[in-house]
């Protein structure tokens, strides 16, 4: 049995509460959780196949992840001591 093979970019957020909330830029149904990275990690998978599977139950298009890639980096500036 074949299958097709789709992939989202997603965003790993630290929770205050300790873990991380997982986000999908191309799929905005798409919000979950998990304990540690990996399971952060897990949780997002199926939460995409989830979401990518109700979409072909209903007939409807699969969007391409079209999020760009964040850039992260920081910024330091220096405050003059008054």
């Amino acid at each position: 049995m074949g299958g097709y093979e789709y992939s989202y970019t997603v965003l790993f957020e630290p929770a205050e509460e300790g873990g991380y909330v997982v986000t999908c830029p191309a799929l905005p149904g798409v919000v979950t959780q998990g304990e540690t990275l990996e399971e952060a990690r897990a949780m997002a998978a199926d939460a995409i196949r989830g979401y990518l599977e109700s979409l072909i139950k209903d007939g409807l298009p699969i969007p391409p992840d079209t999020s760009p890639e964040p850039i992260k980096e920081k910024v330091t500036v220096v405050l003059q001591a008054a």
